[in-house]
Parts: C-alpha cells; sequence; structure tokens
C-alpha cells in the first residue's frame, strides 16, 4: 500500500527504530472507538545513558526521557497530520501523560504498551515496562489512533520471556514489583504497584527529574543489556 510506504518512510525518516500496526477497539473509552487501529512508533534511548543509571536516574538520563518523548510527540502529529490529509481521521497519544481525572491515578488516555504488544513487537514485562524484541526496555513509545486499516499483525496474551527472571523485582527500590507476570485484561496492580513508584520517585528523586523518572529496572533488565 502507497500509504503505509508513506508512513513507514516518514516515520523512520524522523528518527523512530520500529513501528506497527494492531487493533485496538476492545480497550478503547467509548469517545475513542471510532478510531479502531493503532499505529505504534517507537524510538530507542541511549545505551550510554541507560548504562549510567545506578541506584538512582542521572541529571542527563532525566533530559534525554524528555527529549526522546518530545520527540515522539512530533513524529506522531507528524503521522496525523499525513492521515488527516489522506482523509482519515487520527488522534496522536501523547508520549508521556497522567490524566488525573480517570479513576486510575497513573495512567494516561490509552497504554502505548497494549497497541506495541498486540503489534508483535515485544512484550510487557514483570516490571510493567514494554520490553521491545530488538532493543529491550530501553524505548520509549507513542500510538496513533485511527479509523485508517492498515495490514493488522494482531496478538494477545504474550507472557514474554521473562521466565524466572527477578532482577527487576529484586533492583527496584520502592518495591512496586510483585513478580507475577503480565496478563492482557488484568488489573496492573496484580504486576505492579504503580502508586508505590511514583511515590517513591516523586520522594528520592525529585531533585534529579521533578520525581518523575528512575530507570533502575530499564538499565537492568538482561533483555537490554543482552540485546
Amino acid at each position: 500500500m502507497i500509504l503505509i510506504y508513506e508512513l513507514e518512510s516518514l516515520v523512520k525518516g524522523l528518527g523512530a527504530s520500529f513501528i506497527g500496526y494492531s487493533n485496538v477497539e476492545d480497550r478503547l473509552d467509548q469517545t475513542l472507538k471510532k478510531l479502531p487501529n493503532a499505529i505504534s512508533i517507537g524510538v530507542r534511548l541511549s545505551d550510554f545513558i541507560v548504562d549510567e543509571i545506578s541506584d538512582k536516574p542521572t541529571y542527563t538520563y532525566f533530559h534525554h526521557y524528555r527529549t526522546v518523548n518530545f520527540l515522539i510527540d512530533q513524529i506522531c502529529l507528524r503521522v496525523l497530520l499525513l492521515l488527516q490529509e489522506k482523509g482519515y481521521n487520527a488522534v496522536a497519544v501523547p508520549a508521556s501523560q497522567t490524566v488525573n481525572d480517570k479513576e486510575d491515578k497513573y495512567c494516561g488516555i490509552f497504554p502505548h504498551k497494549t497497541a506495541a504488544v498486540r503489534a508483535g513487537m515485544g512484550w510487557i514485562g514483570k516490571s510493567g515496562l514494554f520490553i521491545s524484541n530488538d532493543y529491550g526496555p530501553r524505548v520509549r513509545l507513542g500510538t496513533i489512533l485511527t479509523d485508517f486499516s492498515p495490514p493488522l499483525n494482531t496478538i494477545t496474551g504474550e507472557h514474554g520471556e521473562c521466565g524466572n527472571c527477578n532482577i527487576c523485582v529484586t533492583s527496584c527500590p520502592a518495591k512496586a514489583i510483585t513478580g507475577q507476570n503480565w496478563v492482557e485484561g488484568h488489573e496492573r496492580e496484580e504486576w505492579l504497584n504503580a502508586k508505590a513508584c511514583s511515590e517513591y520517585m516523586n520522594k528520592n528523586f525529585k531533585h534529579i527529574g521533578r520525581g518523575s523518572v528512575c530507570g533502575i529496572c530499564v538499565k537492568g533488565c538482561p533483555k537490554g543489556v543482552k540485546r
């Protein structure tokens, strides 16, 4: 399809590391049901910067994290504009967002990880992080919801390759990771206490990154180290 070629040329040219497509209609709020398909993009983080993390995030990691999020938002906006030009509707989900009027205080309007897993680009680890098939958790994600129908590669229920590995569980300073494997549709609290994670970052890393980044589980994951 010509539009797929245009999309992939655009996102790769703007700096994305990978792109995938999935149907997520069953996971959307009623207001977004008219945009049933997701275009997922991922940007690889700097290995050097991630490797600098020890028992706390670095100032460089905080800046890198925010800069990559900004890049993702710009790429998703460009995809939205291209789709709109071709006659389709689309919404770009912010790379990093918290919607405070939802019951879950630690979520956005749609979970990027769900679309990326369904697109076959990786799985969700015990840490609650998206684990890319190629780069481990050393990536950031963006999502465009659209009524355009690309060729879909929808996969559900992926447990991935965490197995008996518990490095993220034991290394988490907030003790927020339970060690349970992710299962689509289950409550996040079964494997990750997002409140404990957020409160620990805010209490201990406020001086580094406004209490919004950590990265210890990102650095420690063997899938990222042995990519």
